[in-house]
């Protein structure tokens, strides 16, 4: 192949990359490697694995945490950016201060960026029909009425708990499972249970995630998840590998953490790690509810 014609190649696959990105995710759908059929009865075999890793992760020393308090940095690919501005919201999603409640179900979120300070609030939906969950978003202190940011930053948020603690958010749910075969991660065997989570991530009704659990030590190290609470990630799947796990107040946490599309095409998405990490500190779900928080939730997460 010549020059001209091997960058005329490269000019029309670009575009037809760009193209693609353009259209709704759910282009493909029918191929999707997480298809959102009606949940099947329990695997008492998948129920019990997910279990087991739960407590490899943790599970007694979670059980006994008020609150957790995290702080992250990390970077976004800039194609990301271009195709799904409301999610990765560049210009306030930089370092951030996160504030969990497990038992409340609540995720605070406060991010610095160039454009300033955003500050949400999500409590995940219940079983009940017209519990959708409750979100809130706060830009420079101004409270916005825009859905889109509302619904992006709920997935975002649930997302967010889901990541940092794999099978700990998912064992006590009452959740449909499922054994999904095997999988090599990074040459690990591992066994792959497959959850029906309701409420999903954000305000929907449904999402599904494939977590790979070691069979060596137990922990997860891939979590593969569909992305339904926003409009324009509906279709889309992705999937968090995590790494540097380091056991800390009675938890292994993953300290690193790398995020990739993998439907409808492959594409890298974000990297991130811990840089600050504490619990139990015995504050209430009113004093991360925004624009900032305060009382004891205020400080920051004290530096890993």
């Amino acid at each position: 192949m010549t020059n001209s014609h091997a960058m005329a190649s490269r000019a029309i696959s670009r575009r037809t990359l760009l193209g693609a990105l353009t259209l709704p995710w759910l282009v493909g759908g029918c191929t999707t490697p997480l298809p959102l059929v009606q949940a099947p009865a329990n695997d008492a075999g998948a129920v019990s694995r997910l279990r087991d890793s739960a407590e490899a992760h943790g599970l007694a020393a979670y059980r006994q945490m008020t609150d957790i308090n995290v702080s992250y940095s990390g970077k976004w690919r800039p194609l990301v950016g271009r195709i799904q501005p409301e999610v990765v919201d560049e210009g306030y999603r930089g370092s951030s201060q996160e504030r969990l409640l497990p038992s409340t179900a609540v995720v605070a979120q406060a991010y610095t960026g160039a454009k300033g300070n955003k500050h949400v609030w999500w409590r995940r939906g219940g079983t009940a029909p017209n519990d959708a969950g409750e979100v809130a978003v706060w830009f420079n202190g101004v409270r916005s009425a825009d859905d889109a940011a509302q619904q992006a930053a709920a997935l975002v948020a649930e997302g967010y708990g889901l990541f940092l603690l794999g099978p700990l958010w998912l064992n006590d749910r009452g959740l449909r499972m499922q054994s999904g075969g095997t999988e090599r991660v990074d040459g690990r065997v591992c066994d792959v249970v497959d959850v029906w989570l309701s409420p999903g991530l954000g305000r929907v009704a449904t999402d599904r995630v494939a977590l790979c659990i070691d069979r060596g030590d137990g922990l997860v190290h891939r979590m593969r998840f569909t992305l339904e609470g926003f409009a324009n990630t509906q279709g889309a799947v992705a999937e968090v590998d995590t790494f540097e796990h380091e056991r800390r107040f009675g938890v292994t946490w993953p300290m690193r953490s790398f995020e990739r599309i993998v439907h409808p095409i492959a594409l890298p998405a974000h990297d991130w790690r811990i840089t600050g990490l504490d619990v139990n500190r015995g504050y209430e779900a009113k004093e991360v509810s925004g624009p900032a928080f305060t009382g004891a939730a205020a400080a920051a997460a004290t530096p890993v």
